[in-house]
């Protein structure tokens, strides 16, 4: 193990140090564009830092502003890009894996600390009249952004990770970077849909108490309970119907079931949207869009046409062997009684995969909700009700608790999720095997 890190050491010693000068070249290269009162000001990382650090009363700016202006605003950077630099020189045996991955962290600290702070950085100089806009950021900043995602690449690869697992970092860190903005916007203190920082001044938990008591314009706790329970509900109706439909065209052999499969197939590529005009006037002409029935008209909708996305349960249920039903047959066993008692409890992982999408699918979805529900508040689902938190009115006192309710739904479908995921993988895994 250790003369296998040692070679690929020996390989990537040169372009480390080489990647790390690059880094701190760009330190020096033009950073921000600011539009000062005596024109357009370009500032390198250094002097940027500098004006911070001018305008900062603190001892801790004082101070470092007297030693040349090096502030703590790029000392994790500098010294980052020095480790970059002095790290591959050691060849010790004993250390030379765990280098790597001090390097690695520190490169990911590097770039969240040069994103955290640029904002404000040029907001504290006071040079740009109005609030910083990424427009503001120059070629330094973009290049040395590169630079850094290339020397995390070249660490990743020291320590024999192969470039799908750099790329399934980089996807991960993308995928990961919304999920922890909103958390942290919902623990924000200060209101408001902008800020200049990308890190809270304050946390407070009064963005999910108000969520939930807070009710006269608003009413979340209202909307979460009718989402639940078209939810319910619905992954009730809809598991019976794909569940039904599936073993129908697994086990069942009749005229036209190719033609209706080879139907169903063409529909399903269709979204679903296309026919919510339709839908709409249909649920009108038979009073389904007046008062609470509108939730009983929701339930109708995610229900109704899901027995046409029967494909993946039948799948599965192709790779049970057909012999178990006849043995059950000659047993005198109906064919309810084969799908009750037999093919349900040996499709587990597929009656779980049914209905954690039966399940999800109401529950986030805002179109046809939007339609059939439309301006009466009290009937809202949370997807529509988060919505109409960010409409121009309610935005700036409901941003933070509009974060809060978006963590608050995700929790029962990552419990979910969590719960069934052994099931979940079983299930699809089974459906490609058909």
């Amino acid at each position: 193990m250790n003369n296998e890190i040692m070679k690929r050491r020996t390989k990537y010693r040169f372009i480390v140090p080489v990647i790390a000068a690059v880094a701190l070249l760009c330190m020096f290269l033009p950073f921000a564009n600011v539009n000062a009162d005596s024109g357009k000001v370009t500032l390198s990382m250094f002097d940027l830092a500098k004006a911070y650090l001018s305008k900062d009363d603190s001892f801790a700016g004082t101070l470092m502003t007297s030693y040349g202006g090096l502030g703590v605003i790029y000392v994790i950077p500098f010294v980052t890009l020095i480790l970059a630099i002095v790290l591959p020189l050691a060849f010790h045996k004993k250390w030379a894996y765990q280098c790597d991955i001090i390097l690695g962290a520190a490169t990911v600290v590097d770039v969240l600390t040069i994103f955290g702070s640029i904002a404000r950085m040029i907001n504290k100089t006071g040079l740009v009249k109005n609030e910083y806009l990424v427009k503001n950021l120059s070629v330094g900043f973009w290049l040395m952004l590169v630079v850094l995602v290339a020397l995390l690449a070249v660490t990743l690869k020291a320590i024999k990770a192969t470039w799908l697992y750099i790329l399934l970092t980089v996807l991960s860190v993308v995928w990961v970077m919304p999920i922890l903005w909103v958390v942290l916007i919902s623990f924000r203190e200060e209101p408001g849909s902008y800020t200049t920082t990308f890190w809270p001044q304050g946390f407070t938990v009064a963005n999910y108490v108000k969520l939930f008591t807070d009710r006269s314009i608003r009413d979340f706790p209202r909307w979460f309970g009718n989402t639940f329970i078209v939810a319910i509900f619905s992954c009730i109706l809809s598991t019976f119907y794909v569940l039904s439909v599936s073993y129908v065209m697994s086990r069942m052999r009749f005229k036209m079931r190719k033609p209706f499969m080879n139907v169903a197939l063409i529909l399903g590529m269709f979204p679903g949207f296309m026919s919510m005009i339709a839908i709409y006037y249909i649920l009108k002409a038979i009073g389904f869009t007046e008062g609470a029935l509108k939730l009983v008209a929701l339930v109708l909708v995610y229900s109704g046409g899901s027995g046409l996305g029967f494909y993946v349960a039948k799948g599965f249920f192709d790779t049970i062997p057909k012999t178990i039903d006849e043995a059950a047959a000659i047993d005198g066993a109906t064919k309810w009684n084969i799908f009750t008692k037999i093919t349900l409890p040996l499709s587990k992982p597929i009656l779980v995969y049914t209905i954690m999408t039966a399940f999800i699918a109401p529950w986030v979805d805002f179109i046809f909700a939007k339609v059939i529900c439309g301006a009466e508040n009290k009937y809202y689902t949370v997807a529509i009700g988060l919505w109409s938190m960010l409409e121009k009115e309610y935005i700036y006192n409901y941003y933070t608790r509009f974060c809060a309710g978006a963590v608050c739904i995700s929790i029962p479908i990552a419990i979910l999720f969590l719960c069934t995921q052994k099931y979940y993988a079983e299930g699809l895994s089974g459906a490609v095997k058909g």
